[in-house]
């Protein structure tokens, strides 16, 4: 093709095998665009493609569906972005709806002949390491090889303290459970094989369990953990012939104590001036929901 297609927030750029989504970085752009910079997509890792009208008026949405399994970024999300941080969707002005609806016809007809399978592996490459991100508990960092947790004596708990820091192989990994930090109970835990090969089952609550890090207001954000969490999971996908697992996370009771201190956290916070009253009532809010 050849063609750009300019859009609000990206652009696309057509080639004979690939489309190069080209992300701004405006102040308006989400901040996982940003993170991200450039996309290329090739078109056997997609399945399909839509054009329908945007919820801002006066838009329209071109999207790009991608294959199962062929985007670390999308297995590692698990259906939790919201479709405005979506890096599929080109958001167009609507009077650019007929040049849309060319672009959508050309790329339906080089989408491969078996567009309705799940993809046989990672087709889209994930962000490269070296990546961290600051957890509500600890520091994360990975490097290609390892990954490394080093708690917060501001808000580990004291099992994770007496477990002391924690450096996992790739090759030890099985997965990834990534929960998004706007949903209640946001955290990243690492899944590793079991002595039958499959994942190890999860040991207890995330801030108990020294294989997972908590997120939090301000913490883990998306545009800072879930390409972390891509990254993991392209790796640990590229060393093992098994796919890797991606966990849907379930929902545990909290620790009653734990609660008490992260409000104490909050307040913490809020008296120093960090959070606004109505900040500071959401989020006392959230914790005790999970009691």
């Amino acid at each position: 093709m050849g063609d750009v297609l300019a859009g609000i927030h990206s652009s696309w750029e057509f080639d004979t095998d690939s489309v190069l989504i080209r992300f701004e970085r405006g102040i308006r752009t989400p901040k996982l665009f940003q993170i991200l910079g450039e996309r290329r997509i090739p078109y056997e890792a997609l399945s399909s493609v839509e054009l329908t009208p945007g919820k801002r008026k006066g838009t329209m949405v071109l999207r790009a569906v991608p294959r199962r399994g062929a985007d670390p970024l999308l297995d590692a999300a698990a259906g939790q972005l919201k479709s405005s941080a979506d890096p599929y969707r080109l958001l167009l002005p609507a009077e650019r709806e007929t040049l849309g609806e060319y672009y959508a016809d050309e790329l339906r007809a080089v989408l491969p002949a078996d567009a309705a399978e799940p993809a046989d592996g990672y087709l889209v490459a994930a962000p490269p390491a070296p990546l961290q991100f600051k957890a509500y508990d600890a520091r994360v960092a990975f490097d290609g090889d390892v990954v490394s947790f080093r708690w917060f004596s501001t808000g580990a708990s004291s099992a994770k303290w007496k477990a002391g820091d924690q450096f996992f192989q790739v090759g030890e990994l099985a997965g990834i459970e990534w929960r998004s930090p706007e949903i209640t109970g946001g955290h990243l835990r690492l899944l590793r094989h079991g002595p039958d090969g499959e994942p190890e089952p999860a040991s207890g609550e995330p801030d108990q369990d020294p294989t997972a890090v908590c997120f939090g207001l301000g913490y883990g954000l998306v545009h800072e953990s879930l390409p972390l969490a891509a990254a993991v999971l392209a790796a640990v996908h590229a060393t093992d012939p098994v796919p890797a697992k991606v966990s849907a996370p379930a929902h545990h009771r909290a620790d009653p104590a734990d609660i008490a201190d992260r409000i104490r956290h909050l307040g913490q916070l809020h008296g120093a001036g960090l959070l606004t009253d109505e900040e500071f009532t959401t989020k006392k809010k959230e914790l005790l929901a999970e009691l």
